[in-house]
């Protein structure tokens, strides 16, 4: 369970770098100046913390389902910001409230920050607290402009990176998902009979449309060439 949840934090903060990479290099380093003010400002809370209370927390399901919920969330506001985004590059007018998921960065980062600081002050014994959380407050600032200027290096076409933003976005609402399950079942299939009438019926319907969408496409193409060719001559 704990690397699904590593694995998941790993992808969250690519993510975060894609999207970043569609802003302007000082709006991605404003991003990364409140991200390390707040890895400064959580260095109270993470000394609190301890190992036990992390793998209690790993192995409770309900806590789990609930964060499956957040990342669930946030993986669908990614998937409006790609539609909205590809609707923009295709010529199209969106709504004036949509330009909010556009400087909607990622706030799931901030966990992962928060267990960043956690493991580095479990690791680092010895260093003063506040030593461990500047260190990691400016590898956080460098470190997330650079690496979203890097990925729109790499990938110039906006296309492309829209493409990826979606797809690890997909993937990290799977990993969320899969999160939840605590190595046991959450809902146990139950036994019924085969309703034997729906299928057919679901058949039948399949068929049908198949049919009327191949009947429709014989004939909307001939159609289009005969007022293609009238126009032409016109």
């Amino acid at each position: 369970m704990e690397q699904i949840v590593l694995v998941l934090m790993l992808f969250i903060a690519i993510n975060c770098a894609f999207k970043l990479s569609f802003w302007k290099w000082w709006q991605a380093s404003i991003y990364g100046l409140l991200a390390a003010v707040f890895v400064v400002l959580a260095c109270p809370y993470a000394i609190l913390q301890s190992k036990t209370q992390i793998a209690e927390y790993l192995q409770n399901t309900e806590a789990l389902q609930n964060m499956a919920i957040v990342v669930t969330v946030e993986s669908a506001v990614c998937f409006s910001f790609c539609v909205i985004y590809l609707r923009g590059l295709a010529g199209k007018k969106n709504i004036w409230w949509t330009a909010a998921l556009w400087w909607y960065p990622s706030l799931l980062m901030l966990p992962v920050l928060f267990y960043c600081l956690t493991e580095l002050v479990f690791r680092m014994t010895g260093v003063p607290f506040t030593v461990t959380s500047y260190a990691l407050a400016a590898v956080v600032l460098v470190a997330l402009p650079l690496l979203s200027r890097l990925i729109a290096w790499l990938m110039p076409e906006p296309d492309l990176r829209i493409e990826v933003h979606f797809l690890v976005s997909l993937f990290i609402c799977i990993l969320g998902l899969l999160s939840t399950e605590n190595g046991r079942t959450v809902y146990a299939p139950t036994d019924e009979p085969v309703n034997w009438r729906a299928v057919l019926l679901s058949l039948v319907l399949f068929a049908v449309c198949f049919a009327l969408g191949f009947v429709w496409n014989k004939i909307k193409f001939p159609l289009m060439q005969r007022l293609k060719t009238k126009n032409n001559r016109k």
